[in-house]
């Protein structure tokens, strides 16, 4: 059984450009900061290697100049606590200030602590100073126990053996390295959304002319051909779409002008001739009482009708195979349609042996053509008829499925022959057997295309054959649930 799938709900393709652009610029964004973070520590251990080699010559001097007597500890430390007050990034708070620097100077044999000024009485400093090893002119990382952010020493060698050691806590480094990561990271989540939303927007604005054209080009063949894509004011590349578009339309709308016109000059050069020769025969049947001159009469007239029909069939087939069979939609009560369809082709079915079961669902709409949805059921019911031998059974099945219109029409006749059966809606195709233009179900697939529906043919497992329109339908009405079962034959 044939069943329209329900259509797709349609994603913009703006939140997937803006996600991928965004997630673009923070990526690049982020690797500019690395480089920029690895420049400013790089620039920062710099600055504080340039502060610690001028401070600890300068302390070196003066621990040379000044005499070894009492006041030596008293004027070193004095120097020593000034240049401890212009630590490069250090922090303003007074709690933190007395351990953020030292300064240790050893005397030469043994190597034991002369002199000290820092926090506490500079043994673990000592101790960490002696499992270092140090190189000339060039700071080193000393991790001191107790302490959790290792210091940055400069060792400088006396000329009398002992050695001065000047210290700076990286703590004030790391701290305006943290501060600076802080600040980047929220002007990264600023400038990252400001930009999703402006590159979202304009994208959007962008894909709604796109969209618009969609909408636009999806309605050709389906509606009024004059309606016309809205053209923006910029000529950018969706300006210039949208104006080709337009120019196509315009073309496609003059050749269904021309194609109309030449199947109404065609149907009426055609059908002017039929009809007067049809009415000539019929005048000429009433004149004449001979039954050996009649039957030749009503033949021809047979055939004439045949023709006609074959004339209306062949131009509406190829009106539809182009998109452009014009339409008059009505609301129709296909329910109601094919119990009407059914009673009258019931005497026929009958007189030839053919039962017919119908099961219909009550209440089942569409928006359509009346006229053709007329003949597309009276197509279904005469290859029926013309079709299956005599004590046959045709079931006719109507129900209403995922907001579509389904018809099925199953028999236990021979089915279809197996070398057509890919090829049953190509016009003027039709089995060894048929007797027909081979215009019917490329009649029908034509009318449900026409109105957005599909059409599908197989042979049923056994023996019959199944066919299976599908239409979009209107919503049900409450009152019109019940399901409605007939036979006749």
């Amino acid at each position: 059984m044939s069943s329209k799938t329900n259509k797709p709900r349609m994603r913009s393709a703006a939140w997937r450009v803006s996600f991928l652009a965004t997630i673009a610029f923070a990526c690049g964004t982020l690797v500019i900061f690395v480089f920029l973070h690895q420049f400013v520590s790089s620039d920062i251990q710099r600055r504080t290697d340039a502060w610690l080699s001028g401070e600890v010559e300068v302390l070196g001097d003066v621990a040379a100049r000044t005499p070894k007597n009492a006041l030596y500890r008293r004027v070193v430390g004095e120097v020593a606590e000034l240049a401890a007050r212009e630590v490069p990034n250090k922090s303003n708070s007074a709690d933190n200030s007395s351990d953020s620097v030292f300064f240790l100077q050893t005397s030469a044999q043994p190597q034991q602590s002369q002199l000290w000024v820092g926090a506490g009485n500079g043994k673990s400093n000592l101790e960490a100073i002696r499992r270092t090893s140090f190189q000339p002119d060039t700071p080193t990382d000393v991790s001191v126990s107790g302490f959790p952010v290792p210091f940055r020493v400069a060792c400088l060698q006396m000329a009398d053996g002992s050695r001065i050691y000047l210290g700076v806590s990286e703590r004030d480094d790391l701290r305006v390295l943290r501060r600076l990561r802080l600040r980047f990271f929220l002007l990264w989540l600023l400038v990252v959304f400001l930009g999703f939303g402006i590159v979202f927007l304009v994208t959007r604005r962008m894909l709604s002319h796109v969209r618009r054209i969609t909408e636009a080009a999806s309605r050709i063949g389906h509606s009024d051909l004059s309606e016309r894509v809205p053209a923006t004011r910029r000529n950018d590349e969706v300006s210039q779409l949208a104006q080709t578009l337009n120019g196509m339309l315009d073309r496609i709308e003059s050749a269904m002008h021309q194609l109309h016109t030449i199947t109404d000059a065609l149907a009426h050069d055609l059908r002017s001739p039929l009809t007067a020769i049809r009415g000539k025969l019929e005048m000429s049947l009433s004149r004449t009482e001979n039954e050996e001159h009649t039957e030749p009469i009503v033949s021809a007239i047979e055939e004439l009708d045949q023709l006609t029909d074959f004339l209306n069939k062949s131009l509406d087939v190829a009106e539809a195979r182009a998109d452009a069979l014009r339409l008059t939609r009505t609301r129709i009560d296909l329910s109601r349609l094919m119990e009407t369809m059914v009673d009258l082709y019931e005497p026929s079915m009958a007189e030839r042996g053919i039962r017919i079961r119908v099961s219909s669902e009550g209440g089942v709409t569409l928006d359509g053509d009346e006229g053709l949805i007329h003949r597309m059921i009276a197509n279904l019911l005469d290859n029926e008829l013309k079709h299956l031998a005599p004590g046959s059974s045709v079931s006719i099945t109507l129900q209403c499925r995922d907001e579509m219109a389904i018809v099925t029409l199953e028999d236990n006749g021979g089915g279809f022959e197996p070398e057509i059966l890919e090829h049953l809606f190509v016009g003027r195709v039709k089995g060894r057997t048929s007797k027909g233009h081979g215009l019917g179900l490329a009649f029908v697939d034509a009318v449900a295309q026409a109105h957005g529906g599909t059409v599908e043919a197989a042979n049923r497992e056994g023996r019959g054959a199944r066919i299976s329109v599908s239409l979009p339908s209107l919503p049900k009405t409450a009152h019109h649930q019940a399901t409605v079962a007939t036979q006749v034959g």
